[in-house]
Protein backbone atom coordinates (compact mmCIF):
# COMPACT_ATOMS: atom_id res chain seq x y z
CA UNK A 1 0.00 0.00 0.00
CA UNK A 2 0.92 3.73 -0.40
CA UNK A 3 3.34 4.77 2.84
CA UNK A 4 1.62 7.08 4.92
CA UNK A 5 2.19 9.71 6.95
CA UNK A 6 0.38 8.52 10.79
CA UNK A 7 -0.22 10.08 14.04
CA UNK A 8 -0.69 7.55 16.99
CA UNK A 9 -2.67 9.36 19.47
CA UNK A 10 -2.12 7.43 23.01
CA UNK A 11 -3.15 8.05 26.54
CA UNK A 12 -0.66 9.28 28.52
CA UNK A 13 -1.61 7.88 31.82
CA UNK A 14 0.96 4.65 31.23
CA UNK A 15 4.19 4.47 28.90
CA UNK A 16 4.28 3.28 25.56
CA UNK A 17 4.92 0.68 25.97
CA UNK A 18 3.78 -0.10 30.02
CA UNK A 19 6.35 -1.09 32.34
CA UNK A 20 3.35 -3.61 34.34
CA UNK A 21 -0.30 -3.12 33.25
CA UNK A 22 -1.99 -1.43 30.30
CA UNK A 23 -3.66 -3.35 27.33
CA UNK A 24 -4.17 0.52 25.37
CA UNK A 25 -0.34 1.15 25.72
CA UNK A 26 0.88 -2.37 24.78
CA UNK A 27 -1.57 -2.32 21.36
CA UNK A 28 -0.37 0.86 20.41
CA UNK A 29 3.48 0.30 21.06
CA UNK A 30 2.98 -2.71 19.07
CA UNK A 31 0.76 -1.42 16.40
CA UNK A 32 3.60 2.08 16.44
CA UNK A 33 6.61 -0.29 15.96
CA UNK A 34 5.50 -2.78 13.04
CA UNK A 35 3.96 0.65 11.01
CA UNK A 36 7.65 1.80 11.19
CA UNK A 37 8.58 -1.64 10.17
CA UNK A 38 6.47 -1.51 7.19
CA UNK A 39 7.61 1.86 5.82
CA UNK A 40 5.07 4.24 6.92
CA UNK A 41 6.15 7.66 8.82
CA UNK A 42 4.63 7.62 12.39
CA UNK A 43 4.44 10.26 14.99
CA UNK A 44 3.79 8.69 18.09
CA UNK A 45 1.96 11.17 21.07
CA UNK A 46 2.84 9.83 24.23
CA UNK A 47 4.43 10.31 28.07
CA UNK A 48 7.99 10.95 27.87
CA UNK A 49 9.77 8.25 28.75
CA UNK A 50 8.18 5.86 25.89
CA UNK A 51 10.37 3.76 23.97
CA UNK A 52 9.28 3.65 20.58
CA UNK A 53 10.59 3.44 16.72
CA UNK A 54 8.78 6.21 15.90
CA UNK A 55 9.02 10.08 16.23
CA UNK A 56 8.26 10.23 20.23
CA UNK A 57 6.10 13.89 20.72
CA UNK A 58 5.39 14.40 24.30
CA UNK A 59 3.87 17.19 26.61
CA UNK A 60 5.28 15.29 29.40
CA UNK A 61 8.41 13.63 30.36
CA UNK A 62 6.68 10.90 32.30
CA UNK A 63 3.40 9.03 32.26
CA UNK A 64 0.63 9.93 34.55
CA UNK A 65 0.42 7.20 36.54
CA UNK A 66 4.61 7.26 37.46
CA UNK A 67 4.16 10.97 38.86
CA UNK A 68 0.57 9.77 40.91
CA UNK A 69 -1.57 12.18 39.53
CA UNK A 70 -4.77 11.97 41.19
CA UNK A 71 -7.58 12.69 38.00
CA UNK A 72 -5.59 10.08 36.00
CA UNK A 73 -8.51 9.10 33.81
CA UNK A 74 -10.18 12.11 33.60
CA UNK A 75 -9.55 15.27 31.31
CA UNK A 76 -6.41 16.92 33.54
CA UNK A 77 -4.62 19.14 31.30
CA UNK A 78 -1.74 16.49 30.19
CA UNK A 79 -4.05 14.40 28.68
CA UNK A 80 -5.87 17.43 26.71
CA UNK A 81 -2.40 18.79 25.83
CA UNK A 82 -1.47 15.54 24.51
CA UNK A 83 -4.68 15.51 22.42
CA UNK A 84 -4.84 19.39 21.45
CA UNK A 85 -1.32 18.97 20.58
CA UNK A 86 -1.99 15.72 18.08
CA UNK A 87 -4.84 17.16 16.31
CA UNK A 88 -3.29 20.71 16.19
CA UNK A 89 -0.26 19.24 13.94
CA UNK A 90 -3.49 17.68 11.31
CA UNK A 91 -2.54 19.13 8.25
CA UNK A 92 1.11 17.30 8.94
CA UNK A 93 -0.69 13.67 8.82
CA UNK A 94 -2.68 11.65 6.29
CA UNK A 95 -4.42 9.73 9.00
CA UNK A 96 -4.39 10.32 12.78
CA UNK A 97 -5.25 7.31 14.50
CA UNK A 98 -6.68 7.80 17.72
CA UNK A 99 -7.05 5.42 20.94
CA UNK A 100 -7.81 8.03 23.38
CA UNK A 101 -11.20 7.32 23.23
CA UNK A 102 -14.44 9.90 23.72
CA UNK A 103 -12.11 12.39 25.73
CA UNK A 104 -11.00 12.89 22.20
CA UNK A 105 -14.07 13.21 20.31
CA UNK A 106 -14.63 17.38 20.38
CA UNK A 107 -11.15 17.76 19.14
CA UNK A 108 -11.82 14.91 16.85
CA UNK A 109 -14.30 15.75 15.20
CA UNK A 110 -13.25 18.94 14.00
CA UNK A 111 -10.29 17.24 12.47
CA UNK A 112 -10.54 17.88 8.28
CA UNK A 113 -7.53 15.01 8.38
CA UNK A 114 -8.95 11.81 8.58
CA UNK A 115 -9.46 10.47 11.92
CA UNK A 116 -9.55 6.44 12.62
CA UNK A 117 -10.63 5.99 16.41
CA UNK A 118 -10.11 2.57 18.07
CA UNK A 119 -11.90 2.31 21.14
CA UNK A 120 -10.41 0.16 23.72
CA UNK A 121 -12.76 0.08 26.07
CA UNK A 122 -17.01 -1.02 26.43
CA UNK A 123 -19.70 1.32 25.17
CA UNK A 124 -21.17 2.86 28.40
CA UNK A 125 -24.70 4.18 28.91
CA UNK A 126 -22.33 7.62 29.74
CA UNK A 127 -20.25 7.24 26.46
CA UNK A 128 -22.84 6.21 23.70
CA UNK A 129 -24.13 9.45 23.13
CA UNK A 130 -21.28 11.57 22.75
CA UNK A 131 -20.04 8.60 20.28
CA UNK A 132 -23.66 9.14 18.56
CA UNK A 133 -23.29 13.03 18.09
CA UNK A 134 -19.87 13.75 17.09
CA UNK A 135 -19.29 11.39 14.00
CA UNK A 136 -16.35 12.89 12.21
CA UNK A 137 -13.77 10.18 13.44
CA UNK A 138 -13.98 6.40 11.89
CA UNK A 139 -15.03 4.08 14.66
CA UNK A 140 -12.91 0.72 14.63
CA UNK A 141 -14.34 -2.36 16.94
CA UNK A 142 -11.51 -4.48 18.57
CA UNK A 143 -13.87 -7.38 18.93
CA UNK A 144 -17.46 -8.09 16.94
CA UNK A 145 -19.06 -8.49 20.61
CA UNK A 146 -17.68 -4.95 20.97
CA UNK A 147 -19.10 -3.57 17.92
CA UNK A 148 -22.80 -5.15 18.47
CA UNK A 149 -22.75 -3.37 21.84
CA UNK A 150 -22.33 0.01 20.08
CA UNK A 151 -25.59 2.30 19.88
CA UNK A 152 -27.46 3.16 16.04
CA UNK A 153 -25.80 5.83 14.23
CA UNK A 154 -22.12 5.30 14.94
CA UNK A 155 -19.59 6.01 12.03
CA UNK A 156 -18.53 2.48 12.09
CA UNK A 157 -15.53 1.34 9.95
CA UNK A 158 -14.59 -1.89 10.87
CA UNK A 159 -13.04 -4.59 13.02
CA UNK A 160 -9.37 -5.60 13.93
CA UNK A 161 -8.24 -7.77 16.17
CA UNK A 162 -5.47 -6.93 19.09
CA UNK A 163 -2.28 -8.08 18.29
CA UNK A 164 1.00 -8.23 19.97
CA UNK A 165 4.62 -9.22 18.99
CA UNK A 166 3.96 -12.65 20.05
CA UNK A 167 7.38 -14.32 18.70
CA UNK A 168 8.27 -12.67 21.60
CA UNK A 169 6.54 -14.66 24.63
CA UNK A 170 8.36 -17.82 25.82
CA UNK A 171 7.12 -20.75 25.28
CA UNK A 172 7.15 -23.80 27.78
CA UNK A 173 5.98 -27.33 26.81
CA UNK A 174 5.96 -28.25 30.46
CA UNK A 175 3.48 -26.62 32.83
CA UNK A 176 4.43 -26.59 37.18
CA UNK A 177 0.70 -27.61 37.89
CA UNK A 178 -0.30 -24.02 38.89
CA UNK A 179 -3.62 -22.17 37.99
CA UNK A 180 -2.82 -18.26 37.05
CA UNK A 181 -4.97 -15.41 37.05
CA UNK A 182 -3.37 -12.06 35.11
CA UNK A 183 -5.20 -8.77 35.46
CA UNK A 184 -6.86 -6.48 37.68
CA UNK A 185 -8.17 -7.34 40.69
CA UNK A 186 -11.84 -6.39 40.44
CA UNK A 187 -15.64 -7.62 40.22
CA UNK A 188 -15.59 -7.49 36.70
CA UNK A 189 -12.69 -9.58 36.14
CA UNK A 190 -13.91 -11.77 38.55
CA UNK A 191 -11.04 -13.10 40.31
CA UNK A 192 -13.36 -14.08 43.13
CA UNK A 193 -14.79 -16.91 40.61
CA UNK A 194 -10.90 -18.38 40.02
CA UNK A 195 -10.61 -18.75 43.46
CA UNK A 196 -13.16 -20.63 43.91
CA UNK A 197 -12.04 -23.48 41.42
CA UNK A 198 -8.69 -23.25 42.95
CA UNK A 199 -10.29 -24.11 45.90
CA UNK A 200 -12.64 -26.54 45.00
CA UNK A 201 -10.03 -28.57 43.08
CA UNK A 202 -7.03 -28.05 45.45
CA UNK A 203 -4.75 -26.79 42.90
CA UNK A 204 -2.14 -23.64 43.78
CA UNK A 205 -3.55 -20.23 42.54
CA UNK A 206 -1.37 -17.23 41.70
CA UNK A 207 -2.84 -13.93 41.20
CA UNK A 208 -0.68 -11.71 39.00
CA UNK A 209 -2.92 -8.36 39.62
CA UNK A 210 -2.81 -4.72 40.72
CA UNK A 211 -4.99 -3.65 43.43
CA UNK A 212 -6.61 0.34 43.00
CA UNK A 213 -7.94 2.22 45.51
CA UNK A 214 -11.66 1.75 44.03
CA UNK A 215 -12.13 -1.72 44.15
CA UNK A 216 -10.35 -2.39 47.63
CA UNK A 217 -14.06 -3.07 49.16
CA UNK A 218 -14.17 -5.85 46.82
CA UNK A 219 -10.62 -7.16 47.55
CA UNK A 220 -11.75 -6.66 51.58
CA UNK A 221 -14.50 -9.01 50.93
CA UNK A 222 -14.05 -11.42 48.04
CA UNK A 223 -10.04 -11.89 47.93
CA UNK A 224 -8.62 -10.45 50.68
CA UNK A 225 -9.85 -13.53 53.77
CA UNK A 226 -9.25 -16.54 50.77
CA UNK A 227 -5.47 -16.02 50.58
CA UNK A 228 -3.60 -18.60 51.94
CA UNK A 229 -0.97 -20.45 50.93
CA UNK A 230 -2.11 -21.80 48.19
CA UNK A 231 -3.93 -18.84 46.67
CA UNK A 232 -1.09 -16.42 46.23
CA UNK A 233 -1.59 -13.07 45.76
CA UNK A 234 1.51 -11.58 44.38
CA UNK A 235 0.67 -7.97 43.00
CA UNK A 236 1.64 -6.57 40.14
CA UNK A 237 4.97 -8.10 37.85
CA UNK A 238 6.70 -6.69 35.00
CA UNK A 239 6.60 -8.61 31.56
CA UNK A 240 9.28 -10.58 32.23
CA UNK A 241 8.01 -12.18 35.37
CA UNK A 242 4.27 -11.49 33.41
CA UNK A 243 5.45 -14.46 30.76
CA UNK A 244 7.60 -16.84 32.84
CA UNK A 245 4.73 -17.14 35.27
CA UNK A 246 1.84 -17.76 31.95
CA UNK A 247 4.29 -19.95 30.17
CA UNK A 248 4.56 -22.51 33.07
CA UNK A 249 0.81 -22.28 34.14
CA UNK A 250 -1.22 -25.27 34.08
CA UNK A 251 -4.21 -23.17 32.39
CA UNK A 252 -5.01 -19.43 32.62
CA UNK A 253 -8.20 -18.77 34.27
CA UNK A 254 -10.28 -15.65 32.69
CA UNK A 255 -13.95 -15.52 34.39
CA UNK A 256 -15.14 -12.67 33.57
CA UNK A 257 -18.13 -11.27 35.10
CA UNK A 258 -18.64 -8.39 32.25
CA UNK A 259 -18.83 -7.71 28.48
CA UNK A 260 -15.22 -7.08 28.01
CA UNK A 261 -14.34 -6.12 24.32
CA UNK A 262 -11.31 -7.67 24.30
CA UNK A 263 -9.27 -9.74 26.80
CA UNK A 264 -4.96 -9.25 25.98
CA UNK A 265 -3.59 -11.13 28.59
CA UNK A 266 -5.96 -13.95 26.98
CA UNK A 267 -3.35 -13.92 23.56
CA UNK A 268 -0.41 -13.45 25.87
CA UNK A 269 -1.12 -16.59 27.49
CA UNK A 270 -2.13 -18.36 24.75
CA UNK A 271 1.10 -17.14 22.73
CA UNK A 272 3.25 -18.47 25.63
CA UNK A 273 1.76 -22.04 25.14
CA UNK A 274 -0.90 -21.48 28.19
CA UNK A 275 -4.38 -22.44 27.47
CA UNK A 276 -7.40 -19.97 28.67
CA UNK A 277 -10.34 -21.13 30.16
CA UNK A 278 -12.72 -18.36 30.07
CA UNK A 279 -16.33 -17.62 30.50
CA UNK A 280 -18.61 -16.99 27.55
CA UNK A 281 -18.71 -13.33 27.95
CA UNK A 282 -17.92 -10.32 25.77
CA UNK A 283 -14.77 -11.21 23.22
CA UNK A 284 -14.38 -14.64 25.03
CA UNK A 285 -15.49 -16.92 22.71
CA UNK A 286 -13.67 -14.95 19.86
CA UNK A 287 -10.13 -14.90 21.39
CA UNK A 288 -9.87 -18.18 22.35
CA UNK A 289 -10.58 -21.06 20.28
CA UNK A 290 -12.85 -23.93 22.11
CA UNK A 291 -11.11 -27.27 21.93
CA UNK A 292 -8.39 -25.80 20.19
CA UNK A 293 -6.66 -22.69 22.51
CA UNK A 294 -8.59 -23.50 25.82
CA UNK A 295 -12.29 -23.67 26.89
CA UNK A 296 -15.09 -21.47 26.70
CA UNK A 297 -17.29 -22.01 29.26
CA UNK A 298 -20.95 -20.67 30.83
CA UNK A 299 -19.71 -20.96 34.76
CA UNK A 300 -17.86 -22.17 37.59
CA UNK A 301 -18.90 -25.96 37.40
CA UNK A 302 -17.61 -26.25 33.83
CA UNK A 303 -13.91 -24.20 34.52
CA UNK A 304 -13.63 -26.83 37.59
CA UNK A 305 -14.74 -29.21 34.36
CA UNK A 306 -12.25 -27.61 31.47
CA UNK A 307 -9.32 -27.89 34.06
CA UNK A 308 -10.16 -31.38 34.57
CA UNK A 309 -9.82 -32.16 31.09
CA UNK A 310 -7.06 -29.45 29.65
CA UNK A 311 -4.61 -31.67 29.17
CA UNK A 312 -6.47 -33.03 26.58
CA UNK A 313 -5.15 -29.93 24.63
CA UNK A 314 -1.82 -29.22 22.76
CA UNK A 315 0.37 -26.36 23.49
CA UNK A 316 2.14 -26.27 20.60
CA UNK A 317 -1.07 -25.97 19.16
CA UNK A 318 -2.30 -22.94 21.32
CA UNK A 319 0.76 -21.60 20.73
CA UNK A 320 0.65 -21.71 17.01
CA UNK A 321 -3.32 -20.51 16.97
CA UNK A 322 -2.14 -17.03 18.93
CA UNK A 323 0.92 -16.35 16.53
CA UNK A 324 -1.31 -17.28 13.64
CA UNK A 325 -4.30 -14.67 14.69
CA UNK A 326 -3.11 -12.09 17.08
CA UNK A 327 0.31 -11.11 15.90
CA UNK A 328 1.38 -7.68 15.77
CA UNK A 329 1.54 -8.05 11.78
CA UNK A 330 -1.73 -9.43 11.24
CA UNK A 331 -3.09 -6.29 13.51
CA UNK A 332 -1.16 -3.67 11.13
CA UNK A 333 -2.53 -5.40 8.09
CA UNK A 334 -5.81 -4.43 9.65
CA UNK A 335 -5.47 -1.20 10.51
CA UNK A 336 -3.66 -0.54 6.82
CA UNK A 337 -7.01 -1.98 5.29
CA UNK A 338 -8.71 1.02 7.65
CA UNK A 339 -6.43 3.97 6.59
CA UNK A 340 -6.98 3.09 3.09
CA UNK A 341 -11.02 2.77 3.37
CA UNK A 342 -11.43 5.75 5.59
CA UNK A 343 -8.98 8.02 3.19
CA UNK A 344 -10.72 7.33 -0.02
CA UNK A 345 -14.11 7.06 1.96
CA UNK A 346 -13.12 10.98 3.09
CA UNK A 347 -12.44 11.64 -0.17
CA UNK A 348 -15.59 10.62 -1.84
CA UNK A 349 -17.55 12.56 0.87
CA UNK A 350 -15.39 15.63 0.11
CA UNK A 351 -16.32 15.40 -3.71
CA UNK A 352 -19.64 15.36 -2.88
CA UNK A 353 -19.21 18.76 -1.34
CA UNK A 354 -19.27 22.05 -2.79
CA UNK A 355 -15.45 22.54 -4.15
CA UNK A 356 -15.39 26.50 -2.80
CA UNK A 357 -16.46 25.25 0.65
CA UNK A 358 -14.29 22.00 0.55
CA UNK A 359 -11.44 24.30 -0.42
CA UNK A 360 -11.70 26.53 1.93
CA UNK A 361 -10.53 25.71 6.22
CA UNK A 362 -13.58 27.91 7.43
CA UNK A 363 -16.61 25.21 6.62
CA UNK A 364 -18.71 24.70 9.22
CA UNK A 365 -16.88 21.75 10.82
CA UNK A 366 -13.41 22.91 9.79
CA UNK A 367 -10.91 22.90 12.45
CA UNK A 368 -9.27 26.30 12.86
CA UNK A 369 -6.03 25.93 15.24
CA UNK A 370 -5.02 29.01 17.75
CA UNK A 371 -2.87 31.64 16.10
CA UNK A 372 0.57 30.06 17.46
CA UNK A 373 1.56 26.60 17.61
CA UNK A 374 2.21 25.03 21.29
CA UNK A 375 5.00 23.00 20.53
CA UNK A 376 6.80 22.32 17.80
CA UNK A 377 7.44 19.08 15.65
CA UNK A 378 10.60 19.68 14.37
CA UNK A 379 13.13 18.01 16.63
Amino acid sequence: MTKLKIAQLAPIIERVPPKKYGGTERVVSALTDELVKRGHKVTLFASGDSVTSAKLVSVYPKSLREIKMKDLYGPNVWTMLNIGLAYYHYEEFDIIHDHVGHPSLPTANMSPTPVAMTLHGPFTTENKRIFQTLTNPYLISISEAQAKSGPPGLNYIGNVYNGLPMEDYPFSRENEGYLLFVGRISMEKGVHNAIEVAQYLDIPLIIAAKLEAIDLPYFNEYVGPRLSDTVRWIGEVDDAERNRLMSKALAFLHPITWKEPFGLTMIEAMACGCPVIGFNKGSVPEVVENGRSGFVVADIDEMIDAVDHISLLDREECRRYALEKFSAAKMAEGYERMYEKIIEEKKHRAAKKDPKKAAGSAQKGAFIPPMSPVLSLES
